[in-house]
Parts: C-alpha cells; structure tokens; sequence
C-alpha cells in the first residue's frame, strides 16, 4: 500500500468511527460498520449508492476543495428519524417520503455527524478543519449525486447500515491533505527521507500556493462599490509574519521580502508541525491565486 493510500485509509477510519460513534447514540445495535475503500482515480465515488436516499454534504472552507457526503437510503432515514423519537426503528411502515417531523430529525443527526466528522478530520491532520453549513437533499440519481459533488482529488468510500438500511460515508480528500497526512505517518514510522517527508508520486503532486498578508471582513455591498486607490485596513501589522498556504492548509510563516529585481519573495521562517533548520527564500506570484472567502491581501 502507498503512503498516499495509507493515509487515506487512516483520514477514512477516523471519519467513518466519528460518523458512527454519533449513530451509536441513537442506536447501540442497529449500526454494523463496513469496509473502507480507496476509490481509484477516474472511479465515481457514488457507485455504490442505494438510490432514493437523503444525503448530507459538506464542504471545507477557506481556499480547501472537498468534503464530507453521508448518504442514507430512504427507509434507513425514516428509521433513524424514529429512534431520534425514540420509536421502534423495525416497526416501521413501508414508505416513499420522509414527512416534516422525519426530515427535521434526520436533518439535526446528520448536522451532528458532519460535524463530529469534522472535528476527526482535523484530529488527523492536528488543525482545525472548517466546515460550511450542512447541505441536506434528497438523491434520486446516482449520476446527479456525483455532479453535485464533483471533485478533482482523492476519495475514500465507507458503506454500512443502520437498522439494516445501507448507508454510504464519502470523503473528498484534497490533494493538500495527502501531503500533511503523509508527513505525519513518515514522523510516527520514523521513515527516512531525503529534502522532504514524501514519497515520489506525492512530490509530483500540483497544489496552489498563496501568501496573506491579513484579512477583513465587510459587506459584499461594500466590496462590490470600493473605488480604485481605496485603503483596506488589515487585522495585522506591518511587521507581523505573513502566512503561506498550499491548498488552503497553513503550512507555514515567514516575511514578506523584495528582491534585487523588484518582484516579491517569501522567507519562510517556520514551518508548522516541523522544526525549522534555517530560513529559506521562496519566490511566491505578485497576483493572487485562488484567494480565501474572506477578502485578503
């Protein structure tokens, strides 16, 4: 197994015991976990899926592509909305709609379990994961499931049930997570390695790198209306570090530096989770790639 794949299968176990523990709470008996696949590149993640079933994704935020999709099929939602109620989830009537007590409940444990699914998420890789709000649906189409969470990284896929019903646990790994993860498994297995701690399929890997300076926050209104030459007061001084991010994640910090040709570099000072052995230069774009929500310089 690869590293990348190992530290899938450790993102994906984590998660799905999250997901679980939470199901657990309203069920101890009824849920029976499943195997954790690595979903081949080109390979739709939501082939398994048993359709109608309400789903629950969401997506990380600040710069981060990906996320977190549970998938209940229908009949397993309505049972899980009735041990929320505390019904028997087994006596249950044969039925093809949720009714709005049923989606209320079913909406609330999902919120519950994307979160805790953050939360393990960011355990993994030892920093906080953002999460936008849940977004709840009904699928009646596998093909529609995977265009309303398309993604261009990786993939882990956890099928189980609850009270017998199939259930699916889809994570959408951001290339950016590999590289953390894979760094962390090489420091726990104290593997050698040369200038960097990853192996060489991951060191051809494309992730987008940006510099911030600071952030602010205002209306859209505002933002829209900001005529040319206009300030925009930072929540930083000037000689505070800068942060550098790669897909998102924040790696590391450093100083904003020109060089003699007059273009913009970074020195970067310390890189977070790893010792720093010594500053080194690194030239960074004068133009923005792929900036956070948040209006940032």
């Amino acid at each position: 197994m690869s590293a990348a794949e190992q530290a899938l299968h450790r993102l994906g176990a984590s998660t799905a015991e999250a997901v679980l523990g939470v199901l657990r709470n309203f069920s101890a008996e009824g849920v029976t976990p499943g195997a954790i696949r690595v979903v081949p590149p080109g390979t739709s993640p939501f082939a398994e899926l048993t359709v109608p079933a309400v789903a629950a994704g969401v997506s990380y935020v600040d710069g981060v592509t990906g996320g977190n999709v549970l998938l209940i099929g229908l009949q397993g939602a309505r049972r899980l909305a009735a041990a929320m109620n505390g019904a028997d989830p087994e006596a249950l009537e044969p039925g093809d709609e949720l009714s709005e007590l049923e989606q209320s409940a079913v909406g609330e444990a999902m919120n519950q379990m994307m979160s805790a699914a953050a939360v393990a998420t960011g355990t993994v890789l030892g920093e906080e994961v953002e999460i936008a709000p849940p977004d709840v649906r009904v699928v009646e189409d596998r093909e529609k499931a995977a265009q309303a969470w398309e993604h261009p990284g990786h993939a882990t896929v956890v099928s189980f049930t609850f009270c017998g019903a199939p259930c699916l646990l889809v994570q959408l790994v951001p290339n950016a997570f590999i590289v953390r993860m894979t760094r962390a498994l090489d420091e726990l297995t104290h593997q050698e390695y040369d200038d960097a701690p990853l192996g060489d399929a991951l060191r051809e890997v494309r992730v987008r790198v940006w510099a911030e300076l600071g952030r602010t926050r205002m209306p859209s209104g505002r933002v829209v209306a900001l005529p040319g030459g206009q300030v925009v007061e930072l929540d930083r001084e000037v000689e505070a570090p800068i942060d550098l991010y790669a897909d998102g994640m924040r790696f590391a910090t450093g100083r904003l530096l020109v060089t003699e040709d007059g273009g913009l570099a970074v020195r970067i000072e310390h890189v977070l989770g790893a010792p720093a052995d010594g500053p080194d230069e690194v030239q960074t774009p004068t133009t923005p790639i792929d900036p956070p929500r948040e209006v940032a310089v």
